[in-house]
């Protein structure tokens, strides 16, 4: 497969106190037949991530409809896991009611921060949204000790299946801590409560990776197919050889996965704003036309674009 680039769709102009750059972690919602919702985390000058939102038009996403000017969720109070930040990571639309699955961040003490993810429930289509708690629903426990990030949720029949984003490791880089993560599966009968049993999706490939991020899954003529991030976990932030691109796997059940990165079928650029890295894959479809939307440069600062695919 070969996904083809369309270019970038949006990026912050600074004219808003909370959102002064980056617009990182594209998740899409299809609102109706002619309009999709694109969630993005974007930064206050002191670097906390806040959740906005942009309406494209749909099939057409450089076509913007509307631009979100409040922050959707407010910050967590003194001491809990989003106090920090909050980041858009999945949703999921059942029985009217729309659950968002965000990461919130935490500053630390020995390392530089700890994320959990959380959830916000709407009950009116969208236009609100309400914390489900004030604490994570797929926190730190004896399964993930270090923190977990992002996830990707979709419902497969009865059943919510969700790929999340688990801390296995601090390592001292240059002195410097810096986190390594794998993809885990979970599941739920709700989509609130999740059983997590300790199964890595996606494993490292080697001794030089160190990061694994933003699966993104849809299930097509019996298969499931993965799009996600990866990086080396050395001198990934300004050395574009150890930097983030997108992975491909394929499983039959889910559960088991096949890693074959060589068809993902999108890589950087020669030049521009996704020239140095690419990540945070998120896919849909809409008329019988795959849309890949993901970050560029600098984990998100240089904004977002899209690619398609025709099956």
């Amino acid at each position: 497969m070969n996904w083809n680039k369309k270019g970038l769709i949006f990026i912050p102009d600074g004219s808003i106190e909370w959102s002064q750059s980056h617009a990182q972690v594209p998740v899409v919602d299809h609102m109706d037949e002619t309009t999709w919702r694109i969630y993005y985390a974007t930064r206050d000058a002191n670097s906390r991530s806040h959740i906005s939102f942009i309406e494209v038009e749909a099939g057409k996403p450089e076509q913007i409809k509307f631009i979100n000017d409040r922050p959707l969720l407010s910050l967590g109070r003194l001491g809990t896991f989003d106090e920090d930040g909050v980041m858009p990571s999945s949703i999921i639309t059942v029985n009217n009611r729309k659950l968002l699955y965000y990461i919130g961040w935490s500053q630390r003490k020995n390392v530089p921060y700890q994320n959990t993810i959380g959830l916000a429930i709407s009950d009116d289509g969208g236009n609100t949204f309400q914390k489900y708690s004030e604490g994570p629903i797929i926190g730190v426990n004896h399964l993930d000790p270090f923190f977990t990030g992002t996830i990707f949720v979709f419902k497969d029949g009865d059943l919510f299946k969700g790929y999340y984003l688990s801390c296995v490791e601090w390592k001292l880089v240059n002195s410097k801590p810096e986190s390594t993560y794998v993809l885990k599966y979970a599941t739920s009968k709700d989509g609130i409560n999740w059983d997590r049993d300790n199964i890595v999706a996606i494993p490292f490939k080697d001794e030089n990776e160190g990061g694994l991020v933003s699966a993104s899954v849809i299930k097509l003529n019996g298969k499931y197919l993965m799009w996600f991030g990866y990086r080396n976990y050395f001198d990934f932030r300004t050395n574009p050889a150890n930097s983030y691109r997108i992975g491909f796997a394929e499983s039959v059940d889910g559960i088991n996965w096949i890693r074959k990165d060589q068809q993902s079928g999108i890589d950087i650029s020669e030049t521009g704003w996704d020239s140095e890295m690419i990540s945070y894959p998120y896919v849909t479809e809409f008329k019988g036309e795959f849309y890949l939307f993901y970050n560029g440069n600098q984990f998100g600062k240089t904004g977002f674009g899209y690619a398609t695919l025709k099956p």
